[in-house]
């Protein structure tokens, strides 16, 4: 009889192979991983824009321009006073309220009043003008 003294094993450079091919794969997915958030934050805004936008296109067309950027946003929720006048503005309110940006901040309101369009934007998260990536601004622009 005849007695086998071998264990069966990972060796050490298995081991090692192994790490080091995990490592390399959590280098480049990991980071990926992690823009995602960002990336979520940033469609969100857009999304909000996007609907603030069609908010004040009704707005628009029932009072005939959109509201000063002094009356500002909150003309989608009450009844602004100053001009220009909301003749035609509806009792319910254009939304049921004002949401804020993925970072926590209001969204920003600026009409040029040039009969043209207005501008809604996110200052980003630094809440700063300008900047760039995750700290840029988003904008219906």
């Amino acid at each position: 009889m005849r007695k086998n003294n071998s264990q069966q094993g990972f060796t050490l450079m298995e081991i090692l192979i192994v790490v080091v091919i995990l490592s390399i794969l959590a280098v480049a997915v990991v980071p990926q991983l992690m823009d995602e958030p960002d990336k979520a934050r940033i469609t969100r805004a857009k999304t909000d824009i996007a609907a603030l936008k069609t908010a004040l296109s009704i707005y628009r067309l029932d009072n005939f321009s959109y509201p000063s950027t002094a009356q500002g946003l909150q003309a989608l929720l009450q009844k602004p006073s100053g001009t220009p006048e909301a003749k035609n503005w509806n009792p319910k309110g254009y939304v049921d309220q004002l949401p804020k940006d993925p970072w926590g901040n209001s969204y920003q309101y600026l009409n040029p009043g040039n009969h043209g369009e207005v501008d809604i934007y996110s200052l980003g998260r630094d809440g700063q003008p300008g900047g760039e990536g995750i700290n840029a601004d988003i904008g219906n622009w």
